[in-house]
C-alpha cells in the first residue's frame, strides 16, 4: 500500500513543483532557509537515482556504443546551439541568457526514462543515454556554458566542474555502490528513492521562486517563449536527428524525449551557486514545462505509429 502511494507521489512531480513554486512566491520565508543546503538536496536526489540503477543498466553503453555516442552528441550539440540562437533572437538579459544556456548544457533528465516507457520507446536506450550524458557532464556542461555564456557573464569553469563532480557524479556512484552492496534493502524500499527525488526537485524549484520573488515581476512573456521554444525545438530536432542516424522508431522517440528533457534542477543549483539567483529562473521554468510537454507527447505516441 505504502509503495503504491510513493509511486503515485513520484508520478505527480509537476503538481509538487507547481505547489512548491506557489509556496515559494507567497511564503518565501519558508523555503529561503534551504539555500545553504541546495547542494545537499540535489546530491541526495542523485544518490537516490544511483540506488535505482544497477550495473546491468550500463550494458547498453558497451553493447551499442554507436547509439549512445550519437545520442550524447545530439544532446550536447542540439540544445546548446538552440539556446544560443534563441537568446540572439529574443534578446534576453545577461543573467537569463546564461540561465537558458545552463538549462541547455546540462544532461538529460532521469525522468526521460519514465516518459520513454509511456511513449512506447526504447527505455534501455533512454537509461543508457541519461547515464552517459550525466557521466560526461562534469566536462561538457561547464565547457559549453563557458564558451557560449562568457560573452554575457564571467563563467567559473573549474568551480562549476567541481560542483558537478561533488553533487552529481559522487552521489550517483555512492548510490550505485549502496545498491550493489545492499540490494536486499534497496529492493524493499525502492519506491522511496523516486519519491524523495521528486520532493527535493520540488523544493529546489520552489527555492528558485522564493529567491526570485521580486525579480519574477519583471519576467516577461519572452522568457516563457524562450523556455518553451528550447524544449519544443529540442524534441523536434532530437527526433529528426534519430531519423538522420537511421534509428528505429522506438529509438527515435527516445532520442527526441531525452534531447528535449533537461536536468534543469541541476541547472538551477549551478546557477544559484555560480552565477546568480536570477539565472536559475529559466531552469525552474524548464523543469516544470519539459515534464508537461513530454507527458503530452508520450500520450500521443502511445496511440500512434510514427
Amino acid at each position: 500500500m505504502l509503495n503504491k502511494i510513493l509511486e503515485r507521489f513520484a508520478k505527480l512531480l509537476v503538481v509538487w513543483v507547481i505547489l512548491a513554486a506557489v509556496v515559494g512566491y507567497l511564503f518565501p520565508q519558508v523555503l529561503v532557509p534551504l539555500k545553504p543546503y541546495i547542494d545537499w538536496l540535489f546530491g541526495f536526489t542523485m544518490f537516490g537515482i544511483g540506488c535505482l540503477l544497477s550495473l546491468n543498466d550500463f550494458k547498453p553503453i558497451f553493447e551499442k556504443p554507436r547509439l549512445v555516442i550519437l545520442g550524447t552528441a545530439a544532446q550536447f550539440i542540439i540544445m546548446p546551439l538552440l539556446a544560443f540562437w534563441i537568446i540572439k533572437l529574443l534578446g534576453l538579459t545577461p543573467a537569463l541568457a546564461v540561465g537558458l544556456i545552463l538549462a541547455a548544457a546540462v544532461p538529460d533528465a532521469m525522468a526521460a526514462g519514465v516518459m520513454s516507457y509511456l511513449a512506447e520507446a526504447d527505455v534501455a536506450f533512454s537509461v543508457a543515454l541519461t547515464t552517459a550524458t550525466t557521466l560526461v557532464s562534469p566536462l561538457l556542461t561547464p565547457a559549453l556554458t563557458y564558451f557560449l555564456g562568457r560573452q554575457y557573464i564571467s563563467i567559473p569553469f573549474w568551480p562549476m566542474m567541481q560542483s558537478i563532480m561533488m553533487m552529481v557524479i559522487l552521489p550517483l556512484m555512492l548510490g550505485l555502490w549502496f545498491q550493489h552492496c545492499f540490494n536486499k534493502i534497496t529492493s524493499k524500499i525502492k519506491p522511496v528513492f523516486p519519491a524523495l527525488s521528486t520532493l527535493f526537485i520540488a523544493f529546489i524549484c520552489g527555492l528558485v521562486v522564493a529567491l526570485n520573488k521580486n525579480a519574477l515581476g519583471k519576467v516577461t512573456t519572452v522568457v516563457f517563449v524562450a523556455v518553451i521554444s528550447l524544449n519544443i525545438l529540442g524534441l523536434i530536432l532530437g527526433y529528426l536527428a534519430g531519423k538522420a542516424f537511421k534509428f528505429n522508431l522506438p529509438q527515435r522517440r527516445t532520442l527526441a524525449i531525452n534531447v528535449g528533457m533537461q536536468n534543469a534542477g541541476m541547472g538551477a543549483v549551478l546557477a544559484i551557486k555560480h552565477i546568480s539567483v536570477e539565472a536559475a529562473i529559466p531552469n525552474a521554468l524548464f523543469a516544470t514545462w519539459c515534464i508537461i510537454s513530454a507527458a503530452i507527447l508520450a500520450g500521443i505516441w502511445s496511440n500512434k505509429n510514427y
